[in-house]
């Protein structure tokens, strides 16, 4: 088999395995009882949710570090964490409109508009078609646009880093074969 054919078969099949997380991912967004979360704080519900999302961000990033194929691996990788960072917004929006109905501007969102809502905001598209209304739902709203440019620049930067860090290890690897990633 060819390099070029082997690369874009590895490629394949990262990004394969980063559509099947998440759906996964999404699955279970809309499976969980998190109506069960409802009377729970909501920054308990988010602090454990974050801490999920900063071990899985972790973990990533060390497979991309000890992988045969970091490039590959960070793509997967990125692609893996970016909707879980989403689904995190998207179930502390839905748990925060099920405690306190008033936090939005519609009443009784479902999992499908708290994900919409998630979304739009991670994009900065913002139609305005739901609005945060409560100082709560304000604060988390404005933490998630804060954490958008922090994902979007340091942790492309981790993954870049981390690409390098590996490429390093398996050029030092006997028989480690630089271009191979």
């Amino acid at each position: 088999m060819s390099p070029v054919t082997r690369r874009r078969r590895l490629v394949a099949a990262g990004l394969t395995r980063a559509l099947a997380t998440t759906v996964v991912l999404v699955a279970l967004y809309y499976l969980l009882p998190l109506d069960r979360l409802s009377h729970v704080p909501s920054g308990e519900v988010f602090a454990g949710g974050l801490l999920l999302l900063l071990a899985t961000a972790g973990w990533q990033v060390r497979a991309v570090i000890t992988s045969a194929n970091p490039a590959i691996r960070a793509i997967e990788g990125a692609a893996a964490t970016a909707p879980l960072f989403v689904l995190l917004f998207a179930a502390t929006y839905y748990v925060l409109a099920l405690a306190h109905p008033g936090s939005f501007n519609v009443p009784a969102l479902s999992r499908t508009d708290t994900l919409y809502f998630a979304v739009t905001v991670f994009s900065t598209v913002g139609f305005g078609d739901i609005t945060a209304t409560s100082p709560l739902t304000r604060s988390v709203v404005t933490l998630q646009m804060v954490l958008d440019l922090v994902v979007l620049g340091l942790g492309v930067r981790v993954f870049v880093g981390a690409v390098r860090l590996g490429r390093g290890r398996n050029a030092e690897r006997p028989g480690g074969a630089p271009g191979d990633d």
